[in-house]
């Protein structure tokens, strides 16, 4: 292959390091209204009165909006699929606040200083709730956190407000008690994932004008510009063909922009001021109004016999929302879904549980999305029996995981698959990631524990991941390849980099099949006017679904080449040879260039263009080992992370060098979570850890070393080869490291982060 496999540098990269406006606030109109928000200072309360007329006396100040006189239906932010599987449980303002920094009123001023002034003169008056500040006496709690009418779910979700329950589902397969009960070896253990912040380097940001028609235009830094644009119709009540979303560069998402966060309030301001507007969140509020991780308390039961079969799985989710149900089940559904097939051979498996409303920042989608949650737990489980069964948990998964060709029941019940069908594992090399892996930490030399100083002690865990690729039957990508004159392409995408490198790797995959070098590709995303439908950059599915998009185009666009250049040779199309240059039949030749100029200046004359779309009928896992070895002092428990491994397999890597920088950043990211980041909220549900003063992520300094491997593999339904590679890197940190702390120290940390602190407490109580 001449362009996919191989390490082409970013399309976009050069321009950024050399600071070109390319992103969102970069291109919002010089003199744009600035719109800043007023925000709860309370964790749940109703507003009884809210005063508006000094600020909107104040010299400067164009336009001040509350929950009086914006629209008042209820939609949800989620950026996901159309009907959502999201509760409508939000208004643009509402009389009840659900959080500290929920929104109260936005205010439009001529600069920052007068809107933030015009915020300090809004008088509000608050009957101050009960809040409900811990996900595990929501149910049942008398603080009812939605009241109000006028929500509903768009489909059955188990959605019952009343109870505080933003979403429910129960699934099984086999007698799991029964099957327990027959066990000689089982272990009952709950684990807690904490709250996560994105922390992306951009802020969240949105910019609105009205254009020479009178239409609505959007510049706003998200990974879902076609899910904006339909949700903003919707709920504005502006027919979607007034509305135009534009996405520049975006500095990071992570998922935290897979939603709406300013776009209605920039929207609303142009729209009554009829002036441009913008809005640029703050740090503090990126943090404290946006989105988190779902933290959730994950109760696993194992079972198995003493020869190492495992029979049994019961897992029940708690999972905390926060204040509204945005992604509510769906993340709960992939702490199941891309997680418990791993282990395809037991007798039973169940899982069940609820997702629950709180007075916290809302949750809402994360890379990993559920399936860090599930995958901490569940590889710390089959640690714990493994350790429980004497057996080396490396054995032990070699012996239960999921291998090439076999599947799994549990992917026909939670709809991996085709019309319920259970999606096969036509690729799965995870016995060569596991096998390699263990080669590249020297598992064998250094499991479990040795010694390296009179109080260090170095020591090794691991664990197995499997992600997705897209959403089968729903989420669908489209591209569009025109042909210039002198012979190169542009290619018009939906798909949303968002940093990633998409705009990139599916500039390859058009570039090989077209046979040309990727400069003569020309790319232009993420624009709901002029680039075709795509569902964004979401559930690891651009290079499957967009790229499955690209490739047919791409043929589409061969075949109509050809068909041109058998006309102008005389000869029959199946006939002509073309090798992205040249079309040869016997002695006679035309040039792409001399054929596009024919085409455009002279001849027969007609524009060639190919637009196809793609949607999946399965999501073919990408599946990693990963392995850490740590550095512990074993009496201050102070620990370094001395390497990562991971090895993977994705399919074939269109850019293997993207590839790596999104499996290694995963890495890092999963790696905070496990170890480094905490989220702390004050008595009242204040959060505390609002700044980069006091949320600590992981840098370079912090991870001594990576490295990265892929396994060679070849996913049929897949672009040249490939599946997805943008979330499984973050899966496994979370188990590796709590398992090397196992087999460090003897003790076992059951929560996230995993930190000095708590494992010092669990020595001493051991």
């Amino acid at each position: 292959m001449k362009t996919v496999n191989q390490k082409v540098a970013s399309l976009d990269g050069k321009g950024i390091m050399m600071g070109r406006p390319a992103f969102s606030d970069d291109l919002a109109d010089p003199s744009s209204l600035i719109v800043k928000i007023l925000r709860s200072p309370h964790a749940f309360a109703r507003i009884k009165d809210i005063d508006v007329s000094q600020a909107e006396a104040l010299s400067g100040v164009e336009l001040v909006l509350t929950h009086k006189n914006v629209p008042h239906v209820s939609f949800t932010r989620a950026g996901q699929g159309y009907p959502e599987p999201s509760p409508h449980d939000k208004f643009i303002l509402d009389e009840y606040v659900r959080y500290i920094g929920d929104e109260v009123a936005a205010v439009a001023a001529i600069s920052e200083e007068i809107a933030t002034k015009a915020l300090s003169l809004i008088k509000v008056t608050y009957e101050v709730l009960e809040p409900v500040l811990d996900f595990e006496t929501a149910l049942g709690h008398s603080s009812i956190i939605h009241p109000e009418d006028g929500i509903h779910e768009m489909f059955p979700i188990g959605f019952e407000p009343k109870k505080n329950i933003a979403a429910s589902y129960a699934m099984h397969v086999g007698d799991v008690e029964d099957e327990l009960s027959k066990c000689d070896v089982t272990i009952e253990q709950s684990f807690y994932t904490q709250a996560q912040a994105h922390t992306m380097m951009e802020p969240h940001t949105a910019n609105a004008r009205l254009d020479y028609h009178n239409r609505l235009v959007i510049y706003t830094s998200t990974q879902t510009p076609y899910h904006v644009r339909r949700i903003m119709s919707q709920t504005l009540g502006l027919p979607i063909s007034r509305i135009r979303v534009i996405k520049p560069r975006v500095g990071g998402g992570f998922g935290g922009k897979q939603a709406l966060h300013g776009e209605m309030f920039v929207a609303l301001v142009t729209l009554r001021t009829k002036k441009p507007s913008k809005i640029v969140f703050t740090r503090q509020e990126v943090f404290a109004a946006t989105y988190t991780r779902h933290p959730m308390k994950l109760s696993m039961r194992l079972g198995a016999d003493k020869d190492g079969t495992l029979r049994a799985i019961d897992c029940h989710v708690l999972s905390d929302t926060g204040a509204y149900g945005e992604h509510a089940l769906t993340v709960y559904m992939v702490a199941g879904s891309k997680v418990l097939p791993l282990y395809n051979k037991v007798n039973a498996v169940r899982f069940h549980g609820q997702v629950v409303y709180t007075n916290h920042v809302s949750a809402g989608a994360f890379r990993g999305y559920g399936a860090i949650q599930g995958n901490y737990a569940l590889e710390s489980a089959i640690d714990m029996l493994a350790n429980k069964l004497g057996i080396e948990p490396t054995a032990f998964r070699q012996k239960n995981m999921i291998k090439e060709n076999e599947t799994s029941p549990i992917f026909a019940i939670m709809g991996e698959g085709t019309e319920g069908t259970a999606m096969n594992m036509d690729t799965c090399k995870l016995e060569y990631c596991l096998a390699r892996g263990k080669q590249l930490i020297g598992w064998d030399q250094k499991y479990p524990r040795y010694q390296v100083g009179q109080h260090k002690v170095r020591a090794v865990g691991m664990a197995i991941a499997m992600q997705g690729s897209g959403i089968p039957l729903i989420d669908m990508g489209a591209a569009t390849i025109k042909l210039n004159d002198d012979g190169f392409y542009n290619l018009t995408i939906g798909a949303t980099d968002i940093g990633q490198g998409s705009d990139t790797v599916l500039a390859q995959i058009a570039a090989e099949e077209l046979g040309v070098s990727v400069d003569k590709v020309v790319v232009y995303s993420s624009d709901t006017d002029l680039t075709p439908f795509d569902v964004g950059a979401y559930a690891s599915s651009t290079t499957f679904v967009s790229g499955n998009a690209v490739l047919k185009a791409a043929q589409n666009m061969k075949a109509m080449l050809i068909e041109e250049a058998a006309k102008v040779l005389e000869a029959p199309k199946e006939k002509v040879k073309f090798d992205g240059d040249k079309f040869r039949y016997g002695q006679e030749t035309i040039t792409l260039s001399q054929l596009a100029n024919r085409l455009y200046y002279n001849h027969d004359q007609k524009q060639l263009t190919a637009t196809n779309s793609y949607v999946g009928h399965k999501s073919p896992p990408p599946f990693m080992a990963g392995f850490v070895e740590i550095e512990i002092d074993t009496e201050t428990c102070v620990y370094e992370i001395i390497e990562y491994v991971s090895v993977v397999d994705c399919g074939t890597t269109i850019n293997p060098m993207l590839a790596k920088g999104q499996v290694e950043g995963g890495i890092v990211q999963g790696l905070g979570m496990a170890a480094f980041e905490e989220v702390k909220y004050s008595p009242k549900g204040r959060l505390l850890t609002d700044s980069l003063l006091y949320y600590k992520i992981p840098t370079a300094l912090d991870v001594k070393k990576l490295t990265t491997e892929f396994a060679e593999s070849y996913e049929q339904s897949g672009p040249f080869g490939a599946k997805s590679v943008g979330e499984i890197g973050i899966d496994t940190p979370p188990a590796a490291l709590s398992n090397a702390i196992y087999n460090a120290l003897g003790v076992r940390i059951n929560s996230l982060p995993v930190t000095s602190e708590k494992i010092f407490k669990a020595l001493q109580k051991k």
